[in-house]
């Protein structure tokens, strides 16, 4: 794999002006181009439900401590922690790809997910526009879609979002995991806070874009009590389902998480490490198909009732995932569901 580091990513519309919503990143942003040889990722996880997934790029500006994907930097020979933020890696060929990709007879009547390692929207696609052109590409051969992302940018492509919604079936989940602007910003310093994210729920929803909320991760003793306003906003926003997953820590993103943890809530980062452990059986994760996208133990079990309650107190009920395992979903009924709608549900239950 050849990785070409450049200076600025390319601007091909000068006459345009793009300015960051929020604080800009403390460290030096590098961007390595790459030429990619394949862009589709076939699964055979049991653990997550769906087959074929695009991610666009490598690494993540959003810089959330509690990543699971930090360490596929270091199979580039980078490191899991501020390499991860910000030496990300564009595959400026993946919508070509695709095209060639979707265009073989064994994806026929396949769908496709978006997001499912890193944020398909973060900061750098307002440049390259790699994600805009993949779906351009999907809503070409008529292929369904979903999308995970933290982004506000997402709007940006609501009506290519809207158009295939209805011809072959488009579904959004925005990750919320904080309901306050605050706290979110100490775990997810560069994604775009809850409040902007739940405005792209409602504005995605005005268009006719089937959107649902992935409270994802759930971290024990942190941001479990905040379950309840999550769901009441994105009710609010015109969210349709809502599901949510434990918190995993593999490999070097325990250290990662800890360590950020310490630094900006050292008051409750040990209680929060404690009930942590309890949820996973005496360690920070586990690894085990079938265990590792649930918790046990007797406070997890009150999330997961504080979860059910709140979903129904708020109009999310009726529909359980069973293609998901360990993931918990609920639609409100807005009439009769679409195909493509309760298609694309099935499809987008799992962790981000």
């Amino acid at each position: 794999m050849a990785l070409r580091l450049v200076a600025n990513p390319p601007n091909p519309y000068l006459s345009e002006c793009r300015e960051w919503l929020e604080p800009p990143p403390p460290a030096t942003l590098e961007v390595y181009e790459e030429k990619a040889r394949t862009i589709l990722s076939e699964n055979d996880s049991p653990d997550l439900p769906f087959r074929w997934s695009v991610n666009p790029y490598r690494g993540c500006q959003h810089a959330c401590a509690y990543c699971y994907a930090r360490p596929y930097h270091e199979y580039l020979g980078m490191g899991a922690g501020t390499d991860f933020d910000t030496k990300i890696v564009v595959k400026v060929n993946a919508a070509d790809l695709l095209r060639k990709e979707l265009a073989r007879p064994l994806m026929r009547g396949e769908s496709v997910n978006f997001s499912g390692v890193t944020d398909c929207y973060q900061p750098l696609e307002s440049v390259y526009r790699i994600t805009r052109h993949c779906l351009e590409v999907c809503r070409d051969f008529r292929t369904p879609v979903s999308i995970v992302t933290k982004s506000y940018m997402i709007i940006r492509d609501a009506h290519i979002l809207s158009g295939m919604a209805r011809a072959a079936g488009a579904y959004v989940y925005e990750s919320i995991c904080f309901a306050d602007d605050r706290l979110a910003r100490l775990i997810e310093p560069q994604a775009p806070p809850p409040s902007r994210r739940f405005e792209a729920v409602r504005r995605l929803t005005e268009v006719g874009v089937p959107v649902g909320v992935m409270v994802a991760p759930v971290i024990p003793g942190l941001n479990d009590q905040e379950i309840p306003e999550i769901l009441r906003r994105a009710g609010q926003a015109g969210a349709v389902c809502a599901a949510y997953t434990p918190l995993r820590l593999p490999g070097s993103v325990a250290d990662v998480f800890i360590e950020r943890l310490r630094q900006v809530a050292p008051l409750r980062a040990g209680r929060v490490e404690a009930r942590i452990r309890e949820m996973r059986g005496g360690t920070l994760n586990e690894s085990r198909f079938g265990k590792r996208m649930k918790g046990e133990g007797e406070y997890w079990e009150s999330i997961r009732s504080l979860f059910r309650v709140s979903l129904s107190r708020y109009g999310m009920s009726g529909l359980r995932a069973e293609s998901a395992p360990g993931l918990e979903a609920a639609c409100r009924p807005q009439g009769e569901p679409t195909a493509s709608t309760s298609t694309a549900a099935g499809q987008m239950l799992f962790e981000y």
